[in-house]
């Protein structure tokens, strides 16, 4: 294994388990009593994704993540939403961590965890157009900026989508540019094609963008929101109250 790479270490407190990375930043959490729940906020706002795919469909497909973390994205569609997933993760230790305190099983016919660099799995061309969902959430064990912000990059997730294909990014660090990233994103998928999220009281914004999806009338949103929230839990009426369309600047 690749020694520069950090070894994950645990915290909990009350009946929570986090994840870090060799630095007091948080990586990851999983409330140990629920651990197929998503405790973290922008964690849930990762989901919202769902608010643009049609309810009798939107738990079809193939679910990516590039960043596992404490694989609470990778659980949840694995185990509640039942879709096909795969996690690309670059450290190894990351994935040990996963499986061995935070619930995440191991590969099988609906799970893939894929060690490797996530700009090189969107690169590739034998994923082109095969992926239904795209979470992207990089960030190295400093959490200043993400790891990969750049047009290729943006550029190859959409590549990896299929038609009517969603990604959800968290945008977050002290070093990021919120603007400058979902600006790249825009220029990528076409400014009709993106949308973001408030910031969540921990500064963490989640951009949606998408591959040719049409935008259903706010009576269906409103309809797929409380579906959302009736059979999977998650807060998906408030995600709509926070989502708005992308703006040119100026």
């Amino acid at each position: 294994m690749e020694p520069l790479l950090p070894q994950p270490t645990l915290s909990e407190h009350d009946g929570v388990r986090y994840l870090h990375l060799g630095t007091p930043w948080v990586q990851g959490a999983m409330r140990l009593a629920t651990p197929n729940a998503l405790e973290v906020e922008y964690v849930q706002r990762m989901m919202a994704w769902m608010l643009w795919r049609d309810g009798a469909s939107v738990t079809d497909g193939h679910a990516v993540q590039l960043g596992l973390g404490a694989a609470s994205l990778t659980r949840f569609c694995r185990q509640v939403l039942k879709m096909r997933t795969t996690a690309v993760e670059l450290n190894p230790w990351v994935a040990i961590g996963a499986r061995m305190w935070f619930r995440l099983p191991e590969n099988d016919e609906r799970l893939t965890v894929h060690i490797g660099d996530a700009g090189r799995w969107v690169a590739d061309s034998a994923h082109l157009q095969t992926v239904d969902v795209l979470q992207v959430d990089l960030y190295d064990h400093e959490a200043a900026a993400p790891v990969l912000d750049d047009m290729d990059f943006y550029a190859h997730c959409r590549g990896v989508l299929a038609h009517g294909g969603l990604m959800c990014v968290n945008l977050f660090g002290r070093n990021a540019s919120f603007a400058a990233s979902t600006a790249r994103i825009a220029q990528v998928f076409g400014t009709d094609q993106v949308w973001s999220l408030r910031p969540t009281r921990e500064g963490n914004t989640v951009v949606v963008a998408a591959r040719g999806v049409q935008v259903p009338s706010r009576e269906e949103l409103v309809a797929r929101a409380a579906s959302i929230e009736s059979r999977f839990g998650l807060p998906a009426r408030k995600w709509l109250r926070m989502v708005r369309p992308y703006a040119l600047p100026g």
